[in-house]
């Protein structure tokens, strides 16, 4: 099957879907890269053109509460539905490779090839298992932005949501009820951000195991304790240490360090801050749709 387009969008970041959202262009991935767990729009974002109502949560941190408005993973999450129903999603997420070559990207899943697709301009946004679309700019070591998940086996009962500490590894400590335990669970979970270059990865003084000792540390540092655990002979309280186990890391690269292979090929120079200075009037050629959320 061949599909023709004067323009599309490669890519499934925020920034990416707001992208093809605003200008109503055909979008392809390979796989969907949500926006993190805990990145939310400023409290006063207003997002009722689509429909969402507005959401604000107050965290605890040891720096004073803080809040946040909604999620941008809802965001997300509703200009993907509104792109589908306007068939501007033609393979979804069934797509598990895109190649480039000239005017062409060809869209295969393991087995088999799903489509072709002949465009004249292509807005390149990123995509880990697209090919064909871009070149290193420079020799400079990659870097990438590593989320560490944690699970707390004791010490997960407390009242605080969120750390920052002053380094690239584990720069960001958040806290959430854990989704291992069914219900509105008081015992907590952690995600601890990270700052990493490619080398880093590799070392493993910048691990996963390293990640979790050092969030354990940067809680202990701050007076955290675990469950309490009687007196001792002195009658001062004694309290269990933390348990914890790394359940996994997720990686995804970024900064400015590639260039266009082709003319027909761009990289927009946009940021997510204007795309949803215009959100509202991208909306109005998706009413009929939103009408009836």
């Amino acid at each position: 099957m061949i599909l023709e387009y004067d323009k599309i969008v490669i890519g499934s970041s925020l920034t990416a879907v707001l992208y093809a959202f605003k200008h109503n262009l055909p979008l392809f991935f390979t796989e969907p890269r949500r926006p993190f767990r805990f990145d939310c729009l400023e409290p006063t974002a207003d997002l009722s053109c689509l429909k969402i109502d507005s959401s604000i949560k107050t965290l605890k941190a040891f720096d004073g509460d803080f809040k946040t408005g909604i999620p941008r993973e809802t965001l997300w999450e509703r200009l993907l539905f509104l792109l589908s129903l306007n068939s501007k999603l033609p393979l979804s997420n069934l797509c598990h490779s895109i190649r480039c070559t000239d005017n062409i990207i060809i869209c295969s899943n393991e087995y088999s090839k799903l489509l072709e697709v002949k465009f004249k301009t292509c807005y390149y946004f990123g995509d880990a298992r697209a090919s064909g679309f871009i070149t290193q700019k420079t020799l400079e070591d990659k870097k990438y932005i590593c989320y560490d998940w944690v699970a707390f086996n004791r010490g997960g009962k407390h009242e605080i949501d969120y750390i920052k500490t002053n380094d690239e590894f584990v720069s960001e400590i958040w806290f959430y009820p854990s989704d291992r335990i069914d219900g509105n669970t008081p015992v907590k979970d952690a995600c601890a951000v990270s700052t990493l270059t490619e080398s880093q990865l590799l070392d493993f003084d910048y691990s996963e195991t390293m990640a979790r000792f050092k969030l354990v540390h940067e809680m202990e540092s701050r007076g955290m304790k675990g469950k309490f655990n009687g007196y001792s002979s002195s009658g001062r309280p004694k309290h269990y240490k933390f348990r914890t186990s790394s359940t996994y890391r997720q990686t995804n690269q970024f900064g400015d360090t590639y260039k266009p292979k082709s003319e027909n090929i761009e990289i927009p120079q946009v940021c997510e801050a204007e795309l949803l200075q215009d959100l509202q009037e991208a909306c109005m050629g998706y009413d009929r749709f939103l009408r009836v959320l």
